[in-house]
């Protein structure tokens, strides 16, 4: 087998880390002009932190549809969540009808923060917030990608080690590193992952295009990488990504595109299920790498815990294996 296959697995591996950082910016316009004309005070997403406010007495007589649709989430001082509709407030409180706890009062003075939600993000009177971990598969990020100034490290299994950022909302940039320089000098993979892409319908169809580029530090003629598409279908919970690339090797291409599916479905307010799919080809022979498992947001940070399965099937392979997967992705910013 020449190099150029002997490379292609870790070239389809690397590459498709980054296949789709798409735009994707969630809007709040359907309802931000209704909130605009019953106060100005009122901010689209954040309406205070840490300080009391100190509205006139209001009471909302918006339409039925109106009122069902300007949902708040709204944290007290001491961690407590609460969802629901603004019924009434004055100077000192507020009154919020919640699902689960009926017409509850709350002190502005004991409101840590207080956001304008949709209500299509509230799921049996929780708030399922946006996560950046959504962007992204085990490997492949789908569609949906980082904004501006947006960040997050992952590692997988302690060598693989990826910082990526938003440059903007529809560009990516990407870098990583193996440190195997730390086992007795040994040549070290390192790489970048430049991606442009951006939204066709909104919310329903984004693509990219981008590349993968590595060398190996310590090697000569070590060069190797991938350019790709890819198109993604779906909101952000729940979602299809195809793509397509071709993957080189000390200066030669591959002779067939690798190809790849994988999907991604919010299963709970901090859960994901995930599969992700690749199939390499060459002349003689080809590899199935079949990826399934899952996805938990832990804490307040929303650290996400990785862990499945990799099912390799080849030709060449003539019994059956299955990798454990394990790997962790640290949010470096907040969600803009």
């Amino acid at each position: 087998m020449n190099n150029s296959i002997r490379l292609l697995p870790i070239v389809v591996i690397l590459s498709f880390y980054f296949t789709s950082q798409a735009y994707c910016q969630y809007s709040y316009e359907p309802f931000a002009q209704s909130t605009r004309n019953f106060t100005s005070s009122i901010n689209s997403k954040t309406l205070f932190s840490n300080n009391p406010l100190s509205f006139a007495p209001i009471r909302y007589n918006l339409p039925t549809t109106l009122q069902d649709t300007l949902s708040y989430q709204i944290i007290t001082n001491d961690g407590n969540e609460f969802i629901g509709t603004i019924i009434e407030q004055d100077p000192q409180k507020i009154v919020l009808k919640t699902a689960s706890l009926g017409i509850i009062t709350i002190q502005k003075s004991n409101i840590k923060s207080m956001t304008l939600i949709a209500s299509e993000k509230i799921k049996d009177g929780a708030y399922w917030e946006d996560h950046m971990q959504s962007t992204r598969h085990f490997w492949s990020p789908n569609g949906y990608g980082l904004k501006k100034g947006e960040a997050y490290y992952q590692n997988v299994w302690i060598f693989f080690n990826q910082f990526s950022v938003g440059i903007t909302d529809n560009i990516l940039l990407g870098g990583g590193i193996i440190p195997a320089f730390l086992i007795a000098g040994t040549p070290t993979p390192v790489w970048i992952t430049p991606k442009v892409s951006f939204p066709v319908v909104k919310d329903k169809v984004n693509v990219g295009v981008g590349g993968l580029f590595a060398t190996v530090l310590g090697e000569s003629n070590s060069n190797i990488g991938i350019t790709y598409g890819t198109a993604t279908f779906g909101p952000r919970d729940k979602n299809v990504t195809v793509g397509i690339g071709y993957g080189y090797a000390d200066g030669s291409w591959a002779s067939s595109p690798t190809f790849s599916l994988a999907f991604i479905s919010r299963v709970g307010k901090r859960g994901y299920f995930i599969s992700e799919n690749y199939l390499i080809s060459t002349s003689d022979t080809y590899l199935f790498l079949g990826m399934i498992g899952g996805r938990s947001i832990l804490g307040k940070g929303n650290v996400g815990l990785d862990y499945g399965l990799v099912v390799p099937i080849s030709s060449d392979i003539d019994t059956f294996v299955a990798i454990p997967w394990l790997g962790i992705t640290v949010p470096l910013s907040k969600p803009k």
